[in-house]
C-alpha cells in the first residue's frame, strides 16, 4: 500500500494530539525518589534486566553496589567483568550455590544471614544510590531469611536510592511493598530443547 500525502497528514495531526497528551500526563507526575524495585517470574532475564540497570545507573555517574544471594559459586561472565574492574561498582559474592548443591541447610542460612547483614551496610551508606540484592527472592522463598525481617527493613529503608531485588517466586509481601514489580515470563527456553546454557547468555 502507498501511502498519500493525506495519510501523512492525518498521521502527523495524530502524533501531534498524542505528544500532547504525553506532555499533560508527564506534568503530573512530580514525585521523585528512591524506588524499591523486584524482578521476579519463570522467565529468563531478571538478573540480567538489573545488571544493565546498574549499567544505565553507571552512566550517570551514581554509585552501585550489588550483592549476590546464591550464584556466588559460579564462574559468570558479569562475576568475572566486575570483579575485574572494582573502580566500576561494589560487587559482594556471598552466595554458595543452590541449595541442592550445598546440601547444608546451617551453611545456607549462614551464607544468607551474611549477605543481608552486608546489603543492609550498602542500603544504609549514604554514598550508594543504587543496589541489586541478586536473587535475594530466592532465599526468602526457601525460608533461609524470615520475610518479616526484610520487609520491616525495607520499609524504613533511605528513600535516596534504589533497590532491585531479583528472583522467581517473590513473596507477597515484599511484591506489596515494591514501587515497580515486573514479572519475567517464559515463552520459550532452548533448556527444554536439550540445549546447555550458553555463555554469554545465560551466565
Amino acid at each position: 500500500m502507498t501511502e498519500t500525502d493525506e495519510d501523512f497528514a492525518r498521521h502527523n495531526a495524530r502524533m501531534k494530539k498524542v505528544q500532547a497528551a504525553r506532555e499533560r500526563m508527564q506534568a503530573k507526575r512530580t514525585l521523585e525518589r528512591g524506588l524499591l524495585i523486584v524482578h521476579t517470574g519463570n522467565g529468563k532475564g531478571k538478573s540480567s534486566s538489573a545488571f544493565g540497570m546498574a549499567i544505565r545507573s553507571l552512566g550517570w555517574g551514581m554509585k552501585v553496589g550489588i550483592v549476590q544471594y546464591v550464584k556466588g559459586s559460579w564462574e559468570t561472565g558479569e562475576k568475572n567483568f566486575f570483579q575485574a574492574n572494582p573502580d566500576l561498582l561494589t560487587f559482594e559474592v556471598m552466595g554458595e550455590g543452590f541449595t541442592w548443591d550445598t546440601q547444608d541447610r546451617a551453611r545456607d542460612i549462614d551464607a544468607a544471614r551474611a549477605a543481608w547483614e552486608r546489603s543492609k551496610e550498602l542500603i544504609l551508606d549514604p554514598a550508594y544510590d543504587f543496589i541489586i540484592l541478586d536473587e535475594l527472592n530466592i532465599v526468602l522463598r526457601q525460608d533461609t531469611l524470615p520475610i518479616d525481617e526484610i520487609v520491616a527493613f525495607l520499609k524504613d529503608r533511605p528513600l535516596t536510592k534504589h533497590i532491585c531485588i531479583t528472583g522467581r517466586n517473590a513473596k507477597p509481601e515484599l511484591i506489596e511493598l515494591a514501587d515497580l514489580v515486573t514479572e519475567f515470563e517464559e515463552v520459550k527456553h532452548p533448556f527444554k530443547a536439550g540445549f546447555k546454557a550458553q555463555k554469554g547468555v545465560e551466565y
